[in-house]
């Protein structure tokens, strides 16, 4: 069985930083692309950044030079991925989530959240002014 499990959300500070964690288990992650996605009341739910299972990361226009990805043990059966979250703004106020799709999708279909087939339950962040 699949898990996602996130950690890490928060309160903070307008300028502050938060590092959340995924640790993805139950299935071989060789090949998997995992993605951190977000969603806030009124809001659709939109991909952060995603790592393929290349290694390749891609961060939404919103967060680029503030997010960081990473993972580490990117092969096995057990994975982290990583979130790092500097100089946040209210604008980053979600809930965001982990997910990976089941199988290979394209680089197009990274943005859309119904590719995504696993989900975590979700860690909230919260960034006051």
């Amino acid at each position: 069985e699949v898990q996602l499990v996130e950690s890490g959300g928060g309160s903070v500070l307008a300028g502050g930083s938060l590092r959340l964690s995924c640790r993805a288990s139950g299935a071989l992650f060789d090949d998997s692309d995992i993605g951190w996605l977000r969603q806030s009341p009124g809001n659709e739910c939109e991909l952060v950044s995603i790592i393929s299972s290349e290694g390749n990361t891609v961060y939404t226009e919103a967060v680029k030079g503030r997010f960081t990805i990473s993972q580490d043990n990117a092969k096995g059966w057990v994975t982290t991925v990583y979130l790092q979250m500097n100089s946040l703004t209210p604008e980053d106020t979600a809930m965001y989530y982990c997910a990976s799709p089941s199988g290979p999708i394209w680089r197009d279909q990274w943005f859309l959240p119904r590719a995504y087939d696993y989900w975590g339950q979700g860690t909230q962040v919260t960034v006051s002014s």
